[in-house]
């Protein structure tokens, strides 16, 4: 009895470390969220500096302090997790994302949003494959093969926009938003779905059959991720508008709304799916309907609390990358060969800049011809400029496809995969500090606010139909009639949004509503406390 003690008080003494040291990191950044939120709101009107740049900056100088207390040791508060990226901060974001999209912009421009986020990305990831496949084997790098490659295009052509999207503003750019908001939530699924697509091929001989499956594949990935995250919303809409949870308790049905979200996504991660497609897609559908079959009151909740949960999360996200930036482990094995990083940094970050240009100017010209016979706005040559430099920040999905790919549970053992690590890590600095830094001067000198307002009032008298009605949306298209509808084939080939619009309003409002509720469903008051306890 006295030997079993004497073992077991060593280990309950590490675990009351282990718990201590749990206890400590979260107090840091606890702190550091709150540090981050009082300097955002004190720069808020500032000229260079965001929220985003912010939290990275103050990750950057917490990580300096953490080394000089540990003495230049690795520390567990610098460790990036994948997981914790993946499962606990990325649904939140994304689900606010497409629960808060204005969805009458986003559906009218879905066409130019899917050329820009999925045909964009796989372009951008072609050519980000083949520059890095000529160009590191000139520099003698010969440790990677081709699905490495492979990997690196799908892991670099993941972009990451907040800073821009901070800048800018729905109302007074609505096009401009709308594309660059699209593109962003596009870009990252595709660049996720495509990296995990990479992942399950064997990639060593490529043939057609190989090609063919693997974009089969992609495809599937794509289809089932956007179904399901539409499929779990519906659910919800149904359960809520058919038990009424209103009447008892408004915490229920707020309970059930934020579960079922995260459901969608993590359901998509036992089936190998995308959660990113996943969970904005059942975002928008929860949007649609769900969030009208629930009393006022949790209408105000669950508005206010996801976009909560989703700015902690981004805030948290940049700090975390700011700390780990300086994980001392990743940089001891790249110190011998300090030229060959920063060679590698340089020449990814020239193909991102290239591959941009490559595709957002090609797809924006034929955007623009396609709305040649429409009454839809044409994207500017100023606009074209700011979407492709919204789209060369980089950000932790590009950070923790690399640790995915080269590394093991965190850790980095090889130099190889080291230079891979701290050339992400020095690509997502500079671009995040740097072109944040510039994103709100640039915008200033394209879009000044003259021209701004000006957006505004010709897109005011621009008739444009939701797919899907936003919560501010009119459920008509202006001043309370529909558009007049032309011959139907030449109001599709003239306005294909329009066309698919109209139907899908038949549709909607004599099938789907009437089973899931939506705009126009007024589930009933919730019981005051007092009149439940008379």
């Amino acid at each position: 009895m006295a030997y079993g003690l004497a073992s077991l008080l060593p280990k309950l003494g590490s675990l009351g470390t282990s718990d201590h040291t749990s206890v400590v990191s979260i107090n840091l950044f606890v702190a550091l969220l709150c540090a981050c939120i009082v300097i955002g709101h004190l720069l808020e009107e500032n000229r260079w500096i965001n929220e985003s740049i912010t939290a990275l900056i103050i990750g950057l100088v917490v990580g300096v302090v953490i080394l000089l207390v540990s003495g230049g040791k690795s520390s567990h508060l610098l460790v990036f997790s994948e997981d914790l990226f993946f499962i606990y901060l990325l649904p939140p974001i994304i689900f606010n994302a497409g629960f808060q999209v204005k969805k009458k912009q986003f559906f009218v421009n879905f066409i130019t949003i899917m050329m820009f986020g999925a045909i964009g990305t796989l372009v951008s990831c072609a050519i980000i494959t083949l520059g890095a496949f000529h160009t590191f084997k000139k520099l003698g790098i010969g440790f990677l093969d081709i699905g490495d490659y492979l990997a690196i295009g799908a892991i670099f052509a993941a972009t990451d926009s907040v800073c821009t999207l901070q800048v800018l503003h729905q109302d007074e750019t609505p096009l401009l938003y709308s594309l660059v908001f699209g593109e962003g939530v596009v870009n990252d699924a595709t660049s996720v779905v495509l990296f995990n697509a990479i992942q399950n091929f064997d990639l060593s001989s490529v043939n057609p059959s190989i090609a063919l499956s693997f974009l089969g594949n992609f495809l599937y990935l794509f289809l089932a991720s956007t179904f399901l995250g539409a499929a779990t919303g519906l659910l919800s809409a149904y359960v809520i508008k058919k038990l009424y949870f209103g009447r008892h308790s408004t915490d229920r049905e707020v309970a059930l709304m934020m579960l079922m979200a995260y459901l969608s996504y993590m359901l998509a991660e036992l089936f190998y799916l995308s959660g990113i497609l996943t969970v904005f897609f059942c975002g928008i559908v929860m949007s649609h309907y769900t969030w009208h079959n629930v009393t006022e009151s949790s209408r105000v909740t669950t508005r206010h609390a996801f976009a909560t949960l989703s700015f902690l999360a981004e805030t948290f996200l940049f700090l975390y990358v700011g700390m780990d930036a300086l994980d001392i482990e990743k940089w001891k094995f790249v110190s011998d060969s300090p030229g060959l990083s920063v060679a590698v940094s340089s020449i990814l970050m020239g193909l991102i800049l290239l591959s941009r240009a490559l595709f957002i100017l090609p797809l924006s010209l034929l955007s623009n011809v396609m709305k040649k016979n429409s009454e839809e706005k044409n994207i500017t040559f100023r606009e074209q400029v700011i979407i492709w430099w919204a789209g060369l920040m980089r950000g932790a999905v590009s950070m923790a496809l690399a640790y995915n790919k080269f590394t093991r549970s965190g850790h980095t053992q090889l130099q190889d995969n080291a230079i891979m690590i701290t050339s992400t890590i020095t690509i997502v600095l500079f671009s995040t500090v740097v072109f944040g830094l510039l994103t709100k001067p640039l915008i200033s000198l394209l879009l000044p606010p003259h021209r701004q307002s000006s957006t505004v009032s010709s897109d005011a008298n621009t008739p444009k139909a939701p797919l899907l009605g936003s919560r501010e949306d009119s459920e008509v298209d202006l001043n309370g009639q529909d558009l007049p509808h032309p011959p139907s084939l030449r109001m599709l080939l003239t306005a294909p949004s329009h066309k698919v619009h109209r139907y899908w309003r038949k549709f909607d409002d004599s099938f789907m509503r009437p089973m899931f509720g939506g705009r126009g469903f007024a589930p009933p008051a919730p019981s005051s406390p007092t009149d439940e306890g008379a």
